[in-house]
């Protein structure tokens, strides 16, 4: 496991409701906005149209190989997509990966784990 991912572990753990489990869902902070903002086209592709208003909100995640981050994000007319990043290590290159989009969702919508 490289340095990153154990500090990382250390200051989620006391978040994360079981071990290994997602965070509650809190609003997005400016690092959580800026990965939103960095797979939007990719969100776009995979729910088949593009959001002229794009509004991250709020977001939970996990510990894995890498962080899970599931989001949710305003897209206009009280309609949200919920969406599963994946970012690699640092150690792995850090790369964000879109791994499912949930289109069309309200904005009163908790955000739940999902596989796509």
């Amino acid at each position: 496991m490289c340095e990153y991912r154990q500090r990382i572990c250390r200051q989620h753990t006391a978040a994360m409701p079981i071990c290994g489990g997602f965070t509650p869902e809190e609003p997005v902070t400016p690092e959580e906005e800026k990965i939103c903002r960095e797979v939007k086209s990719d969100i776009e592709e995979k729910a088949g149209t593009n959001f002229d208003v794009y509004i991250p909100l709020s977001f939970a995640s996990q510990i894995a190989e890498g962080t899970n981050y599931l989001a949710k994000v305003y897209v206009g007319v009280d309609k949200c997509v919920h969406v599963m990043i994946f970012q690699a290590l640092p150690c792995n290159g850090g790369e964000l990966t879109v791994t499912g989009v949930q289109h069309p969702k309200t904005a009163s919508e908790p955000l739940i784990p999902f596989d796509d």
